[in-house]
């Protein structure tokens, strides 16, 4: 009997949404406070309903080998035994979570 393939569900903030994403790969990186996010798994084409939200995500993450998510943004990962529908849901009830600060650009 061949053991099957993990999938993991990754659950991660990302400018105000909430991302639920599948993985078939997730490991720490090299960059110091980030993990690696490495073969995103999308349902079948063939389906007849169509999730706008799932195809909003399949279209950012077109061509994406690996994603680096910063630790802090990390809500939850899972080991799943079947594929949900990725989906961006708005981050309700996040008002004390504020982004990194970046420097203000030179003039």
């Amino acid at each position: 009997m061949s053991k099957r393939e993990p999938i993991y569900k990754v659950i991660f903030l990302n400018q105000g949404q909430v991302y639920e994403m599948y993985a078939k790969q997730i490991f720490q990186s090299d960059l110091w406070g980030f993990l690696e996010v490495e073969e995103f798994v999308f349902g079948e084409r063939s389906q007849l309903v169509v999730d706008p939200s799932e195809e909003k995500l399949k279209a950012q993450f077109d061509g994406v080998v690996r994603s680096f998510v910063p630790m802090h943004s990390i809500v939850r990962i899972d080991e799943v035994e079947r594929l949900g529908t990725p989906k961006i849901s708005e981050a309700r009830g996040m008002s004390n979570v504020m982004p990194f600060p970046m420097p203000m650009p030179d003039k």
